[in-house]
């Protein structure tokens, strides 16, 4: 199954899954299962906007974006962390209503099964999807799978704290264990936010990518009289990019040193799947100088 696949899935599951915490909140009156049912709601909208910017993201390049729409993943995990913060301020606004006004709550057994059911269809989706992710390194479908995962986990602190509520009579318990719902949504909110605005900022490649492309380039130093320097690195999407210098020695032709380059990049390409090498020759005796002057502004 596709990432677009998994994200279509994603938006079923969503609907099938609020409907059924809507159901518990209206039977039961908890403020807790209404944060756990709006939450499903920015699983929703979250997943929509995901299944677009994948949708973008998997266009060829084109004149206007030569290098590709690969960033666009980072937007829809970017946008899906707002919708969890809007949600955790919904989320603390209706609590502190109950805090001043408690309610009991009622046919909590059948509001609490339907809640179980919601858990289990959104912790299956996210298990497989974060599996999806990592192989596909795709940004989106990652920010969707952690925020079902949130989803689940809150589901089970709503559960057990509204159990505690029937033990023990105690009604301030249910606008507690919905701040905390919305305190813990907001961290991971935050942290789908950093990681959105750090892919924007054309982070290096991870540090094992970084070292499979390192090793690439060890076996064609210890083969050749070459030397390799300047490599930088970044990353798109599910895209990884490398930009170095491959020193030759001046007596080569250009025919077999041009020859060697395309190895190299094969080579790299080969070993980290989506990575596209590109490679500037140099004689050995000659370097390239950055980070000069700059130009006045």
């Amino acid at each position: 199954m596709q990432v677009a696949s998994y994200l279509k899935l994603s938006v079923l599951v969503a609907v099938v899954t609020i409907g059924l915490k809507t159901a518990a909140w209206w039977l039961t009156g908890s403020v807790g299962l209404l944060s756990d049912a709006l939450e499903s709601g920015v699983n929703l909208a979250g997943a929509t906007f995901a299944l677009a910017m994948v949708t973008l993201a998997a266009q060829p390049p084109d004149a206007e974006h030569p290098y590709g729409h690969h960033k666009a993943e980072y937007f829809s995990s970017g946008f899906e962390g707002v919708l969890i913060l809007v949600a955790a301020g919904a989320i603390l606004w209706a609590a502190a209503g109950r805090f001043l006004n408690p309610q009991p709550l009622e046919r909590l057994g059948l509001g609490l099964a339907l809640s179980v059911l919601a858990a289990a269809l959104n912790g299956a989706l996210a298990w497989a999807m974060l599996r999806k992710a990592r192989e596909h390194r795709s940004m989106a479908l990652e920010g969707d799978a952690r925020h079902l995962f949130t989803d689940v986990w809150t589901t089970a602190g709503v559960v057990v704290g509204l159990v505690a509520v029937q033990l023990t009579g105690w009604l301030w318990l249910d606008p507690l264990l919905a701040t905390a719902v919305a305190l813990n949504i907001a961290r991971e909110a935050i942290g789908l936010i950093r990681r959105s605005f750090d892919g924007l900022m054309d982070h290096a490649v991870e540090p094992e990518v970084q070292q499979r492309i390192e090793a690439t380039l060890d076996g064609f130093r210890h083969a050749h009289t070459l030397r390799f320097d300047h490599v930088t690195t970044r990353r798109a999407g599910s895209r990884r990019f490398v930009d170095l210098h491959m020193h030759m020695p001046p007596s080569w032709s250009l025919g077999r040193a041009a020859a060697l380059r395309t190895t190299v990049e094969q080579a790299l390409m080969a070993e980290v799947p989506g990575l596209r090498a590109s490679i500037q020759l140099l004689p050995m005796d000659v370097e390239a100088h950055f980070g000069a002057e700059r130009d006045p502004l």
